[in-house]
Formats: C-alpha cells, sequence, structure tokens
C-alpha cells in the first residue's frame, strides 16, 4: 500500500509539475490523460487545483522570505499537495504526508529543498493538525 501511494504521490507531482508549465488547470492536464489516473491520484490533482488559492495561502504564511513564485516548481507542488493531504485527507497521518513530500524533495529538487518543505509542512501540520 505504501509503494501504491508513494507512487501515486510522484504521479500526481508530476500532473501538476506539467499543469503549472503549461499554465493551465489541473484539471485540464487530468481530462487530457487517455487513461484515467488511479483514485488517489486524480483527488490530489484536482484537490490542488480546487483549493490552490487557500493552499497557497497557507504556504506563503510559512514560507519565511520566500513568495511562491521565488520557489522551485517543484518545491511548491509538493508544498501544495502535501497542505492539501494535511488539510482535506484525515486518513493520511501528517508524519506520513510530510515524510513523503521531504523524500520527493531530496529526489527531485535542490539539495535544500528536503530541508524547507519540511519546516514549512511542519509548520502547517502544527496549526491545522495540532496533537
Amino acid at each position: 500500500m505504501l509503494g501504491t501511494r508513494r507512487e501515486a504521490r510522484e504521479r500526481a507531482l508530476s500532473l501538476l509539475y506539467e499543469a503549472d508549465a503549461k499554465g493551465v488547470g489541473p484539471r485540464d492536464v487530468l481530462d487530457d490523460l487517455p487513461v484515467a489516473p488511479a483514485p488517489f491520484v486524480a483527488e490530489l490533482v484536482q484537490g490542488v487545483g480546487e483549493h490552490q488559492a487557500e493552499l497557497d495561502g497557507l504556504i506563503a504564511r510559512f514560507a519565511i522570505d520566500w513568495s511562491l513564485g521565488r520557489m522551485p516548481v517543484i518545491d511548491r507542488t509538493l508544498l501544495r499537495m502535501a497542505t492539501y493531504s494535511l488539510l482535506y485527507q484525515p486518513d493520511v497521518p501528517a508524519a506520513v504526508t510530510i515524510s513523503e513530500a521531504v523524500e520527493l524533495a531530496k529526489q527531485y529538487s535542490t539539495e535544500e529543498s528536503g530541508r524547507f518543505v519540511n519546516g514549512v509542512l511542519a509548520s502547517i501540520a502544527a496549526l491545522v493538525r495540532p496533537a
């Protein structure tokens, strides 16, 4: 199950990255796929698209000295996905959400991205999922 969710997050990351790169909505990218993605992928992609303004507001609040426009696209996309998960997927533990985002940041983004993503998400999780 964990491997499947991890792969689903990677797929969602690639689709959201594509939407950002093309300047289109995540829903448009989903609609253009020849085969519908797994339900968890579709939920993440659609959820980020539907709640992007809210997600961006939270991210901006905790990404001290970093505007969303200055962030690497991968970091911004991972932060949106993980923030969506923290807010709207209560069945996914916060620690899992953060850990997966950090691992994907380390794999696909800059050397500093893992720490940056971890710090922002830890702050958001403390606000939206207090222990």
